[in-house]
């Protein structure tokens, strides 16, 4: 396995990873999960994909299950998740998806620690631009998370390069924690963005890229 910093930080994650979308509690329960985490950390993967909204949180308690059934030393793996649409709560107020509010933002962190069962995150991603908040308002609480230790980096996934830019450069003006990398989709038949609309980002900000689906959701290997 070869690893990659992450952007311009010091974290070093592998070049292959392991996510959890459409895959646990919707197909696999706890153990098969425990079982793939483990043979994916035996192949030298230490990164470990996951999103509050896959399997409406599901997907987060089965992982963090996993991770304390294979009492893995927390130095060992790297650990993601993601913000945006929320839980499809029964009586949802109108604070709780499709936002990246202060409010929203602030109470999805916990949820997803208390779901995983960790202390920490290591990445945190808003999981996609909502422009009716303001840049500003994600920007201090992505922030203020990591201020927190309740995540150590945070980035986003499927911005446009004009947002990237925009929020690293409040936060850069604030002296606020900066969005060290994107998640953005990267395959052979969807590459504009990654080769193209970033191409400058790379070195004006140090953006790193954890890009998901290279096989086009196995449409490249049939």
């Amino acid at each position: 396995m070869q690893y990659r910093r992450l952007g311009r930080s010091g974290l070093q994650v592998s070049e292959l990873s392991l996510g959890s979308w459409v895959t646990y509690h919707n197909q696999v329960d706890t153990a098969a999960a425990t079982e793939m985490l483990a043979a994916a950390m035996d192949g030298g993967v230490n990164f470990f994909d996951n999103a509050e909204v896959y399997a409406n949180g599901e997907s987060e308690r089965v992982m963090g299950a996993a991770f304390r059934a294979l009492k893995w030393p927390r130095l060992n793996y790297v650990v993601s998740t993601k913000f945006f649409w929320g839980l499809a709560t029964e009586g949802a107020g109108i604070n709780r998806k499709n936002t990246l509010n202060r409010k929203y933002l602030m109470q999805a962190i916990d949820g997803s620690l208390q779901r995983m069962g960790l202390d920490f995150i290591d990445l945190v991603y808003c999981h996609r631009p909502d422009p009716a908040t303001p840049i500003e308002e994600t920007v201090h609480a992505m922030s203020d998370m990591i201020t927190q230790g309740k995540a150590l980096y945070w980035g986003t996934s499927e911005w446009s390069a004009g947002e990237i830019r925009a929020a690293w450069e409040i936060a850069d003006r604030h002296h606020l924690h900066k969005p060290v990398m994107e998640q953005p989709q990267y395959h052979l038949f969807h590459r504009q963005r990654v080769e193209k609309d970033y191409a400058r980002l790379y070195d004006d900000i140090g953006l790193g890229l954890t890009t998901w689906s290279p096989l086009a959701s196995g449409l490249l290997t049939g």
